[in-house]
């Protein structure tokens, strides 16, 4: 942590915090991409490897109100050299249109990683070469894996026999109990 403090200097920490034994680094997204270059290209540093990224929904953390940015970007970083890893997060100024710089610049295995995220939470990657749906389809509506997004959906898509032909529709769900349903013989279990 004392690398990071003295390579970025607090104006670039938002937070820095070690829990479990994982180091949490807080980012301002204005900063993220100056931030990201000094992450991989300093000496002290050298976290040459992205293993991985994925947004986040804030929006009911815990169960209760979330007070802070509703979407962000967490970033989990290996540096070979120091055999040390590292957590960013970037969190999103703007929760109706969450906008983040994209990194693919400094590490192109982000590419996947901010798709998908974009593609499941809607955030939107500034400078990315090639942003369009990758696990949805091109015609889904809305984004999967945000909090408010209906478990069901708003459309379903079925094969009409009528029709010969896919069709969307509209989502319809009747009340239904989903308790089931226990009948006990007389004496079961030998009571």
């Amino acid at each position: 942590m004392g690398s990071l403090r003295a390579v970025l200097g607090e104006a670039k920490i938002a937070s820095l915090k070690t829990a479990l034994d994982e180091v949490t680094l807080e980012v301002p997204a204005s900063l993220w991409s100056e931030v990201a270059l000094l992450l991989r290209d300093d000496p002290q540093l050298q976290f040459e490897q992205l293993i991985d990224a994925c947004g986040i929904d804030y929006s009911t953390y815990k169960d209760g109100v979330w007070e802070g940015a509703r979407f962000a970007t967490v970033y989990h970083l290996l540096s070979y050299k120091y055999n040390v890893r590292l957590r960013v997060r970037v969190f999103c100024t703007d929760d109706a249109f969450p906008v983040v710089n994209s990194v693919v610049d400094v590490w192109p295995a982000i590419n996947w990683f901010e798709r998908e995220s974009f593609d499941l939470y809607g955030i939107i990657y500034q400078g990315h070469p090639d942003l369009r749906r990758l696990l949805t389809d091109y015609g889904f509506v809305g984004h999967p894996f945000r909090k408010d997004f209906p478990l069901s959906g708003f459309v379903e898509m079925r094969y009409d026999a009528e029709q010969a032909r896919v069709i969307y529709q509209a989502v319809t769900i009747e009340p239904r109990e989903i308790t089931p349903r226990i009948i006990r013989e007389e004496n079961y279990g030998g009571c």
